[in-house]
């Protein structure tokens, strides 16, 4: 998740809702979100989904677990099967869009074939950030995106002694537990003071730090990396840290977050702002072109300013609110984040946004392994991170979703749940009759 300080919102028209041919670049789970979406709303038109990968539309989560520890073949990856597209009249077309010309409304792929549209949903999606250090082209530094990058991290890390993870996000930290249970030796590097600083409580971060330490994973925080050394022969043998410790590695791969793809919004005249810039009902500018999932800056009203959100739920809430519009909707997008991660035996359920928070409180025991952090602004609750404690989790979405309130000292009472909070006020109340 980040934020776009400072995004002007787009000035469009009402998007109109049309039977025509709609053209949704990106294929990944907001992409083909879109499509099924829009046949469940009833759009009757044709609908065409470009993708550059030449598979079907898959799950991005397992590709850090259980598909890279083999407890998860590629045929269970798929989002829905090849009969799915054709019972829709879905059209899938394989190919590297290079160009969108408005005038035309036409998207031109890099063979040469155009393919016309009446509304364009932009889901590009991100793509990962690499190091810019010596050394950074060496065989054997992966990125994990794409399910090409989890075929081949796969194939690596069976012949890997030594690797080193930079990055301690999401996908830094659940790859390094993959690794260490397929038995490898793992050290993180993370240039900040803790892991998942940008997503995470302090107590949460101190809770995964143990966690990785216990099973046998080297933490250093604090230490970004400023060179990679190869063997001789191209493939990379250490990693330099800024404090010039060199560590072994046959293989490194490089967590440290993505970038939105938005080159070719920018080149078509599209606001972009560490995404593209969208209103709230994720309309961009243009009134034929609307964006979602992960390329897509938006307003959100429980942010001060216009977000840009990496999640599966925003993914699909996202999809279905832009079929829902083109479809005659006319909701504005409201729905509250939720974020989630296993690493080893432990689970991160994420309700609401807690970036902005000002104050903490956690309920349950982190040292026995289950606990949820409570994160309130201005003694309000706006987001709980939850830990080994789904039903603290399901309640907190209830209560976030539902608008019911929660100041920090009724949190702090003995006793309190969350889930005794949520139904106290969701109880119907019969009066008693006279």
């Amino acid at each position: 998740m980040s934020a776009a300080t400072g995004a002007a919102q787009p000035a469009a028209t009402e998007s109109p809702t049309t039977a025509g041919h709609i053209v949704v670049l990106g294929a990944g789970q907001a992409g083909q979100q879109t499509a099924a979406s829009l046949r469940e709303h009833g759009h009757q038109g044709r609908i065409t989904v470009i993708g550059d990968e030449g598979v079907l539309p898959y799950e991005r989560p397992p590709l850090s677990k259980a598909y890279l520890k083999g407890e998860a073949d590629e045929d269970r990856l798929w989002l829905r099967p090849e009969t799915f597209y054709e019972r829709n009249a879905i059209e899938r077309v394989t190919g590297t869009a290079v160009a969108i010309d408005r005038t035309a409304r036409t998207v031109r792929l890099a063979d040469g074939t155009l393919h016309p549209y009446d509304h364009l949903v932009l889901a590009t999606g991100a793509r990962p950030r690499t190091l810019p250090v010596p050394g950074s082209d060496l065989h054997g530094i992966r990125t994990l995106r794409t399910l090409e990058d989890a075929r081949l991290l796969r194939k690596d890390l069976a012949g890997a002694a030594h690797v080193v993870v930079v990055g301690a996000g999401f996908i830094g930290l659940e790859f390094a537990a993959a690794a260490q249970e397929l038995g490898h030796r793992v050290t993180v590097v993370e240039a900040l003071d803790r892991p998942l600083a940008r997503v995470a409580s302090a107590p949460t971060a101190a809770h995964f730090t143990r966690v990785h330490r216990e099973h046998g994973n080297e933490l250093l925080l604090g230490q970004g990396v400023s060179a990679f050394h190869g063997d001789g022969e191209g493939r990379v043998a250490a990693v330099e840290l800024t404090d010039g410790r060199r560590l072994p590695a046959d293989l490194v791969l490089v967590g440290a977050g993505v970038m939105p793809c938005t080159e070719l919004a920018e080149a078509a005249g599209l606001t972009v702002a560490g995404g593209v810039v969208t209103d709230h009902r994720l309309l961009t500018g243009d009134p034929r072109i609307s964006a979602v999932g992960d390329c897509a800056v938006f307003p959100h009203p429980r942010a001060d300013a216009p977000l840009r959100i990496e999640s599966v739920q925003n993914a699909v809430d996202h999809a279905r609110l832009v079929a829902d519009r083109l479809t005659g909707g006319v909701r504005t997008y409201d729905d509250l984040p939720w974020f989630w991660s296993s690493q080893f035996s432990t689970t991160l359920q994420i309700a609401g946004l807690g970036h902005t928070a000002d104050s903490e409180l956690v309920l349950g025991d982190p040292d026995g392994g289950a606990f949820s952090v409570l994160l309130f602004r201005d003694g309000e609750l706006v987001a709980v991170e939850s830990v080994n404690r789904p039903a603290d989790h399901m309640a907190a979405r209830r209560m976030l979703t539902g608008g019911i309130l929660l100041s920090p000292w009724e949190a702090a009472a003995d006793g309190f749940t969350l889930r005794a909070h949520l139904k106290s006020h969701t109880t119907r109340r019969v009066p008693v009759a006279a």
